[in-house]
């Protein structure tokens, strides 16, 4: 099974912290894949986890790296990434 991965922009106004890292931990975790998310060049975190995405210490502007294993992949990727390229922080 092949992985794929995309680096993206941290766009929430404060960062990963808890609202914003429930959600996207929340998305990951709903689609059944296995989603990793890793800071610069850092350890990868499941990303299904709030603790372990909100340990990354991801800021406004920060780069991300997901990781995603699974049927559908791509379509997971594409999703997960727009969240985090969207301020949740201006809703």
């Amino acid at each position: 099974m092949s992985a794929v991965t995309r680096t993206v922009k941290i766009a929430s106004s404060h960062g990963l912290h808890a609202r914003p890292a429930k959600l996207f931990a929340e998305a990951a975790k709903n689609s059944g894949l296995s989603v990793q998310i890793a800071k610069g060049d850092g350890k990868a975190v499941n990303a299904a986890s709030i603790l372990g995405v909100i340990s990354l210490g991801a800021n406004t502007g920060d780069e991300v790296t997901l990781t995603v294993e699974g049927e559908g992949a791509e379509s997971v990727l594409d999703t997960l990434a727009a969240q985090l390229e969207t301020d949740t922080d201006a809703a």
